[in-house]
């Protein structure tokens, strides 16, 4: 039976994910043994001669079997990294985007001058962005809420495991009943997807990441008519309410609602690809 040594499944992983058209081979074989190995890259070739075992190899095999039917890598390890910490994520939660992190850099500014801040994460999913600024900000209370006991249990887990204390999760159905909290800061990064554009997203998206965090089911602005119609009674005067957007013209349909329920103080902000990601709603 052959012996295989880590550097020979390197070289097979970046030839056999290249044959299958990913786009980056090296680093989607690098990942996977990272996690078998449970080990940093750097590790992967300081020790690229040691024997990589018949059953890490069937370890391999299982991953990779999965990958290939365009499963995402973070439900494949089990996490995924948002703001320089580490989530767990399985298929009942949104897998944490880079641009989603643009609304804890808006966060941030904005509360640089509140004092023990009121912070209310709406659709919390794994809890990476109510969680964050709850480390970010030691001294705020901050209360995350999603529909789903199962979803909660995921950011519980998270909460616990980056150590963040002024954080509590509560189950409520942001669309279905009242909203009873006074914010300083309401974030969000909702459902925005609309139902027509559903069938145009990347195997991976649409195949395994949960569509009710994904879609509305209608036009992508369910969620925004909510925010819009309630802002006065969620957000204390000069408080905000910084959400996600989605692409297009989605922003601006997302911000003309807000205007029409008179809020005029709505700014956009671009993401790092300079693409509109989030909108800043003042109250007052």
């Amino acid at each position: 039976m052959k012996t295989w040594r880590i550097i020979d499944v390197i070289n097979w992983g970046v030839e056999y994910f290249g044959s299958k058209g990913f786009d980056n081979p090296r680093l989607e074989i690098e990942i996977f043994l990272q996690y078998i190995l449970n080990c940093e890259k750097i590790n992967l070739y300081i020790d690229f001669e040691k024997e990589f075992s018949h059953s890490n190899l069937k370890k391999l095999k299982d991953v990779i079997k999965r990958r290939t039917k365009k499963e995402p890598i973070q439900y494949i390890i089990g996490e995924a990294s948002f703001y320089g910490r580490d989530f767990k994520v399985n298929k009942n939660v949104l897998i944490p985007r880079p641009e989603t992190e643009i609304i804890i850099n808006v966060s941030i500014e904005f509360l640089s001058t509140k004092k023990n801040p009121f912070i209310v994460d709406v659709g919390t999913g794994s809890g990476c962005i109510g969680i964050t600024l709850a480390k970010e900000f030691p001294s705020a209370q901050v209360i995350a809420i999603d529909y789903s006991e199962s979803i909660l249990d995921i950011a519980r887990e998270n909460s616990k495991s980056v150590g963040a204390k002024n954080i509590e999760f509560i189950k409520f159905d942001f669309l279905k009943e009242n909203f009873n909290y006074l914010a300083d800061l309401v974030v969000s990064n909702p459902p925005y997807i609309s139902c027509k554009e559903m069938s145009s997203l990347m195997v991976d998206v649409k195949e395994y990441e949960p569509h009710i965090a994904l879609s509305d089911k209608m036009d992508g602005l369910e969620f925004y008519r909510v925010f819009s119609n309630k802002l006065n009674d969620i957000i204390k005067d000069e408080g905000s309410l910084i959400v996600e957007v989605g692409n297009g013209d989605h922003p601006l349909k997302v911000k003309r609602l807000f205007e029409e329920s008179g809020h005029d103080k709505v700014e956009m902000i671009k993401d790092y690809n300079k693409d509109i990601r989030v909108l800043k709603v003042i109250k007052g």
